[in-house]
């Protein structure tokens, strides 16, 4: 595995952006056509976002998504070599005075987005904005192919926080600097986050952003960015914060901070739900699809 990576990054650097095109459109749809590991559940979470897919149209739409997962490794290792006019011309944002009027109030910002599109594009984008961006990511079973990902971030100015037991501190100190943290919302990866209604069926999803929010003050700002029709060309959207209030205990207001981030992550899913690179288990009821 670390091997093919290290080919497509190596490539990525020298290779003009047409053969990533061709890349996309014949041997990318090749590839995704042999992965049936996950297909049920795909198939399983594409029709939470959208009950009415059955047969030959809930088959496109589960095609769609591994396509989109391929296109984001693809430009995950293309965007450290692109240039900041490459990056500027192929997004546009919706919303970043949400990000800009949270900045001004001097604590910091938390972005919290699902698993979606292509965010490695709008996070450089924003880093050309003249903001230092941190993202807290899990850390992978290899040990090699964690640190080659960490690297291609650093490379193109992102301070990578990985998901341990020191992350809370390096996630609060980046917001008491005012600064803009980056929390993928969408999965408890750690197995101890907090209960939410998520696509009509209770789960855990993790406590981070709204603990978070409620213990510096910073926004909470809910994001999607999503591959546009057509090659390096996307659409950012930022919601408007979510009002970060404290009406109860800690634990009862990060519950109902969290349901209510869980609404505006809905929302940004349904706006393209081939774009949701959610390939794993995420409720209860998948152990049933798995077997």
């Amino acid at each position: 595995m670390i091997l093919g990576y290290r080919i497509v990054s190596r490539l990525a650097a020298v290779a003009p952006s047409f053969v990533f095109r061709i890349i996309d459109a014949t041997i990318v749809p090749m590839i995704c056509l042999c992965l049936r590991a996950k297909r049920r559940i795909v198939a399983a979470n594409m029709r939470r976002v959208d009950p009415s897919l059955r047969g030959k149209e809930l088959r496109r739409v589960v095609n769609r998504a591994y396509r989109s997962y391929a296109r984001y490794y693809i430009e995950t290792f293309r965007v450290p070599f692109l240039d900041k006019q490459q990056i500027e011309s192929g997004i546009n944002v919706e919303g970043f005075e949400h990000v800009q009027n949270a900045l001004s109030k001097g604590k910091g910002v938390i972005l919290a987005l699902p698993h979606l599109g292509g965010w490695e594009w709008s996070g450089r984008w924003l880093i050309h904005q003249g903001h230092q961006l941190h993202a807290v990511v899990e850390k992978l079973e290899s040990e090699p192919v964690f640190k080659m990902f960490t690297e291609l971030r650093k490379g193109y100015g992102v301070s990578v926080i990985p998901l341990d037991d020191r992350a809370g501190l390096a996630v609060q100190g980046a917001l008491a600097r005012n600064e803009i943290v980056a929390l993928l919302c969408d999965r408890d990866l750690q197995g101890n986050g907090v209960s939410a209604d998520f696509f009509g069926e209770s789960t855990t999803l993790p406590a981070g952003p709204a603990f978070f929010a409620l213990r510096t003050g910073a926004a909470l700002l809910p994001i999607g960015t999503y591959f546009s029709p057509g090659f390096d060309k996307h659409e950012t959207v930022v919601m408007p914060p979510i009002e970060v209030t404290r009406v109860g205990s800690l634990r009862q207001d990060v519950s109902r901070l969290t349901q209510e981030l869980a609404h505006a992550i809905e929302s940004l899913i349904k706006r393209a739900p081939d774009q949701w690179h959610l390939f794993q288990p995420n409720w209860p009821s998948d152990k049933t699809v798995e077997r």
